[in-house]
């Protein structure tokens, strides 16, 4: 078990994962805009093993997809973090950066103010040489924040393999951050 990592930004406090969490997860994770570039919403049961699968991995690693809430309200309202993928990836072995926010709090900076954090804990805290964000080709506000936080698109599109096959949703882009490039972007 490693030293949990729990951290604030201006606006917003990325933590780990509570119980009060799981219900406002379930509501997000239903959301049919939400998860437009996902195969399918989530039911109750697939968002609480999700819930309970990122608070197991920052209890083991002290990092990963935290909890997100807002400090002027203490309202959950998602996650953002690091995490390692388990599908097997083209790019594979790779810390990805990702974040899935209610959709009433988009709008708001608060995916890339907490990205930016994030990046910050993965770069400065453990030291990773680089960080990966990946996502569906038609999700345009997902590709606007990983722009916005530095990281360059890759020329390759790749078949995500958790996708079925056949599906508009399956081709996913790649966009990279070098610590090298992040220390530029930061200084």
């Amino acid at each position: 078990m490693s030293e949990l990592i729990e951290f604030d930004t201006e606006r917003l406090r990325l933590r780990q994962w509570r119980a009060t969490d799981l219900e406002p997860f379930a509501v997000l994770n239903a959301d049919a805009k939400v998860m437009e570039f996902f195969p399918a919403p989530l039911g109750r049961t697939e968002s609480d093993t999700m819930a309970n699968r990122c608070q197991a991995l920052i209890a083991e690693r002290g990092w990963g997809f935290w909890a997100v809430e807002t400090k002027s309200e203490n309202e959950f309202i998602g996650f953002v973090g690091l995490h390692i993928p388990t599908q097997a990836l083209p790019f594979s072995p790779c810390v990805e950066i990702g974040w899935r926010l209610a959709a009433r709090q988009w709008g708001k900076g608060y995916a890339t103010e907490a990205a930016r954090a994030a990046l910050r804990i993965g770069f400065e805290r453990l030291g990773l040489a680089e960080i990966v964000a990946f996502t569906s080709v038609f999700n345009l506000r997902s590709r606007t924040v990983m722009v916005k936080l530095g990281m360059s698109e890759a020329d390759d599109v790749f078949e995500h393999p958790n996708v079925p096959v056949g599906s508009a949703l399956r081709p996913h882009c790649l966009y990279r951050l070098l610590r090298s490039q992040w220390l530029v972007n930061t200084a």
